[in-house]
């Protein structure tokens, strides 16, 4: 077990946090955004096997709110229950930006996105979702909606590899709908704050949307938003397994790149099967 008083000393640097009795609790509130407000239909979750470890490797959605993310937990918890552990990677800027909503995340199972922590949770049983496009791909123009977007990053390969799990591929259509992001204006406010502007909490965003949405209407920056009541299609697809694993071949930098183009283009591929399913 890792705990935050480590060598690292990096803010939720813990396993523990993870709280079923929480997650049981907001399992009402899930139920009721599922049926009435995204009206969810889901497929594929005989992929995942009944036991045993994946990593789960989606693409993010909808901006902050993410919403299929939140469905296809809710899906997972019903399905399997809320004891089999799975622990999400959360961006380390969460607890810094909010540490008070990055607690309540913890007790859903979020973790800082960083291979020690990632490993770990593998190391004690459990399985990891990762969302690899990050801020990038949950930002992403609307006209990019169905396009995948892992943004070049390939950790998620390594970690597979070196730990020899199988990557499952989580989709979704209509939850990019939710909140209607028309660009990017960061080179812009990059410019700004290289002439004396601050970055809010001291951060880089990387990215700094102009979009529509709830509450704010029209607006610029990465907010948290309240997502548009639309209909949400979400899709388990076939396990993606490569053709050797270990260190090795997590250091084999052409093997990694082949890895991540494969997983890439099948992703992709059942997205188009997706959107025309849920056309």
């Amino acid at each position: 077990m890792i705990h935050q008083n480590s060598t690292t000393s990096l803010p939720g640097w813990t396993l523990s946090a993870r709280d079923p009795q929480f997650i049981e609790s907001l399992m009402p509130i899930w139920e009721w955004l599922y049926r009435y407000y995204f009206r969810v239909q889901t497929s594929g979750w005989h992929h995942i096997p009944a036991d045993g470890q994946v990593l789960l490797v989606g693409s993010h959605n909808g901006g902050m709110a993410s919403p299929d993310l939140h469905m296809m937990m809710y899906d997972w918890f019903r399905r399997f229950g809320v004891q089999r552990l799975v622990y999400g990677l959360m961006h380390p800027y969460a607890w810094q930006v909010s540490p008070s909503i990055a607690s309540l995340a913890q007790k859903l199972g979020a973790i800082p996105a960083h291979p020690t922590m990632a490993s770990a949770a593998f190391d004690i049983g459990a399985s990891v979702l990762v969302y690899p496009g990050g801020q990038y791909d949950m930002f992403r123009p609307h006209r990019e909606r169905y396009k995948i977007h892992f943004a070049n990053q390939k950790g998620f390969i390594k970690l597979a590899l070196k730990k020899s799990v199988p990557i499952i591929p989580l989709i979704s259509v209509g939850a990019h709908d939710t909140l209607i992001i028309l660009g990017d204006c960061y080179e812009q406010v990059k410019h700004l704050h290289h002439w004396g502007l601050p970055w809010l909490y001291g951060i880089d965003p990387g990215v700094f949307p102009i979009y529509l949405g709830l509450p704010w209407g029209l607006a610029i920056g990465p907010l948290p938003n309240i997502p548009l009541p639309i209909q949400i299609h979400t899709r388990v697809c076939a396990p993606i397994v490569f053709e050797r694993y270990g260190n090795q071949a997590a250091r084999d930098r052409d093997y990694v790149n082949a890895c991540y183009d494969l997983v890439y283009r099948q992703m992709q591929r059942e997205l188009d099967i997706l959107v025309m399913d849920a056309g």
